[in-house]
């Protein structure tokens, strides 16, 4: 296994549109290992391809909150079906470190994906878990937590970034 460098913002990789994957291969299965390695080492709980480089509909996830127990979840071309219950959550995100913000999310949500071997699965998720699937879902789609701020809250926040690049 190998840890993987993680894209920060504003690298435009993290605003490509992830592709279905469609060969379930041993090199896939080595990436979905070295993207649970990188996620751990961050340490985050949740990691898309495309935060890697891969612009593949893949993310990998462990909401566990006993870390000696830990809970691995592969999802590969997910589908979000019955969300519910929005709420306001403090968010993060691996690819915009050190910056933390309260955006909405749904609370409760269905999942349909494909597992590391290409078997269907539905879930339910809720809590921590919905929030990762949506925020990992969004980088699939070219979108980054701070899209999901309003646009004076998100000019500050770049512009912080910025000066911190800088220095």
């Amino acid at each position: 296994m190998a840890l993987l460098t993680i894209l920060h913002h504003p690298d435009p990789r993290l605003r490509q549109k992830a592709e279905p994957v469609q060969v379930f291969d041993a090199r896939l299965q080595t990436l979905i290992d070295d993207m649970f390695e990188t996620m751990y080492a961050a340490p985050g709980v949740g990691l898309a391809a495309t935060q890697v480089g891969v612009p593949l509909r893949l993310a990998v996830m462990d909401c566990s909150e006993d870390k000696t127990r830990p809970q691995p979840i592969v999802i590969i071309n997910p589908q979000i079906l019955s969300p519910s219950d929005p709420e306001i959550m403090e968010e993060g995100c691996l690819s915009v470190p050190g910056v933390g913000e309260k955006v909405e999310r749904y609370r409760r949500l269905k999942l349909r994906a494909l597992d590391r071997h290409g078997q269907p699965f539905e879930l339910e998720a809720e809590g921590l878990l919905a929030q990762a699937v949506q925020h990992e879902v969004d980088h699939l789609d070219g979108k980054l937590f701070i899209d999901r701020l309003s646009s004076l809250k998100r000019e500050r926040l770049l512009k912080k970034l910025r000066k911190r690049q800088a220095a």
